[in-house]
């Protein structure tokens, strides 16, 4: 049952015996999962984390996505997450740098888990930072954030200008009051078209 959900899955798919605690005891399916991993059927990638790896002709076995690693860790507790840092930084192509630490705040447990070189962190915080979770605007606000209010020049404002959909824009300004002042005010001025901000 627990191999047959997994295939049901498909390849990339990332998961903790959590997602399996209906189809048994917990330690029947740790059991299962731990069996399956020495056999190579699925890849233990960390303690109570494993998945079934997508795979190139090249390269093999492929990493999971940071996303499904963290949407794993939240577990079936129906945990929200919100990237922040760095990484929110670098979704939105504000960063070239691609952080090792990928931090998610969630309303969930906090927990931490390593995969190789790479650390993803669920943080739990408020419930104001979480007011946007799911959407661009808590992206962006969470991108800003580690940016820092000097750092963000014209430069910042143009990448997000041209990485927003019309629909994007609409949901950062229907989302404003959870902003700070300042990071409101630079979505107001992402918002406005270069002729609104040049008046």
């Amino acid at each position: 049952m627990v191999l047959r959900r997994i295939e049901s899955l498909g390849s990339g798919a990332v998961f903790t015996p959590a997602d399996f605690t209906d189809l048994g005891s917990r330690v029947a399916v740790d059991h299962v999962l731990s069996r399956s991993a020495r056999a190579g059927r699925i890849r233990k990638l960390a303690r109570g984390v494993y998945d079934s790896p997508s795979r190139d002709s090249r390269l093999g076995a492929l990493a999971p996505s940071t996303d499904a690693v963290a949407r794993a860790l939240a577990g079936r507790d129906a945990s929200r997450l919100q990237p922040s840092g760095a990484h929110a930084a670098n979704l939105l192509g504000l960063s070239d740098q691609v952080p090792v630490r990928a931090v998610y705040l969630t309303d969930g447990r906090t927990r931490t888990v390593q995969l190789g070189k790479r650390t993803v962190v669920l943080r739990r915080t408020t419930p104001r930072n979480m007011a946007t979770a799911g959407r661009i605007s808590g992206t962006v606000i969470q991108a800003l954030r580690w940016l820092g209010r000097r750092s963000v020049a014209d430069g910042v404002v143009d990448a997000l200008r041209r990485r927003l959909t019309g629909a994007d824009l609409k949901q950062l300004l229907a989302d404003i009051r959870f902003a700070p002042a300042w990071i409101a005010d630079v979505i107001r001025r992402v918002a406005a078209t270069p002729e609104q901000g040049a008046r």
